[in-house]
């Protein structure tokens, strides 16, 4: 199996409403987002996917994302803003603006709040 992936970035600010401790607060991350899509396939030109194809699209996502309040753009109105929704708010739009092929072959999305902590969504199983 081939397994391509493609990391973009944003600096955003976030709170979470149902916590009590620090992260309840105003606070800002350097947030990185990679995703990877998998396939067993090649084409002609001995590529899985063409990887600006899908960093266009992931790109477009951060730069939505870069420099707001990420509690007062939708779906963050309604949910928590944590790595874990975010990484799930990646996946899911990336698997509506891909096209097909590529929204089925989509593995994960991983979002970094810092340099050693992430969070990861998936439809499929994962072995770590």
């Amino acid at each position: 199996m081939y397994v391509v992936s493609v990391r973009a970035h944003y600096d955003s600010a976030h709170y979470l409403r149902n916590y009590e401790g620090k992260c309840e607060r105003m606070h800002g991350h350097h947030y990185v987002v990679e995703v990877a899509l998998a396939t067993d396939q090649l084409d002609q030109s001995g590529l899985a996917f063409d990887f600006v194809d899908i960093k266009r699209h992931l790109r477009e996502l951060a730069d939505w994302l870069d420099h707001e309040n990420i509690n007062d753009l939708p779906p963050f109105t309604e949910i928590e803003p944590s790595a874990e929704n975010q990484a799930r708010f990646f996946f899911d739009e990336l698997k509506r603006r891909l096209p097909p092929a590529m929204a089925e072959a989509l593995l994960y999305a991983r979002v970094w709040e810092t340099p050693t902590q992430w969070a990861q969504y998936s439809e499929r199983s994962m072995a770590f």
